[in-house]
């Protein structure tokens, strides 16, 4: 393979995975993601929670059995972000192998592994919020973060939020778009070391 078709071939591909990734990314987050999984992932504290459902033991110590069982908040969080990034990364990992193997382009497993990793990873540490929140305390965002929230219209009586919720992580907010943000840029990252790892295996076709 001479250095300009190798560097063809490497361009193709690195933008061939960055639209996969990013043309999946919503996805595997909006539409695939759990949305109790959603709302409890960030969860954070030494706090006792039931195990079935994240409520505070506090709020009713009178569980018992299998429903009583109880574990901290973080625990729960790092569960509930555990089984996202897992439906997450088989979204990506499926729908990479779906483009690549129709166009006749075998991506090595390590290769392939190694970006789906990258974007696991990550994709955990940021929806665990505090690595976020310190990222844009330290990019001067978190004026942004404060203004521009959003205010949930009150369902009624029986729904899950009868009355107004101030929001500032959910979507339309300053720290979903951050999120966004970070998903999106790690993911050309992890096209570009994919990519690297590929071409040095050499031509998959």
């Amino acid at each position: 393979m001479t250095d300009r078709i190798r560097a063809i071939e490497g361009l193709a591909l690195v933008a061939t995975l960055t639209a996969v990734f990013d043309g999946v990314h919503p996805l595997g987050d909006q539409f695939v993601q759990r949305a109790h999984d959603a709302s409890t992932k960030a969860m954070h504290g030494s706090h006792l929670v039931y195990k079935s459902d994240g409520s505070p033991v506090e709020e009713n110590p009178w569980r018992h059995g299998k429903e009583g069982r109880t574990c901290t908040a973080s625990a729960y969080g790092r569960r509930s972000v555990s089984r996202h990034v897992a439906s997450y990364s088989a979204v990506q990992l499926a729908s990479t192998l779906a483009v690549t193997r129709t166009l006749g382009y075998r991506v090595p497993a390590a290769a392939l592994l190694t970006g789906a990793a990258i974007n696991a990873i990550t994709h955990g540490i940021i929806d665990r919020r505090d690595p976020l929140l310190w990222l844009a305390e330290k990019t001067g965002k978190t004026g942004y973060i404060k203004h521009a929230t959003v205010v949930r219209k009150a369902g009624g009586e029986g729904t899950e939020y009868p009355e107004s919720v101030h929001d500032v992580s959910g979507p339309g907010t300053a720290l979903m778009e951050l999120d966004q943000a970070a998903h999106r840029a790690i993911g050309v990252a992890a096209a570009l070391v994919t990519t690297w790892i590929t071409l040095r295996k050499g031509s998959r076709r």
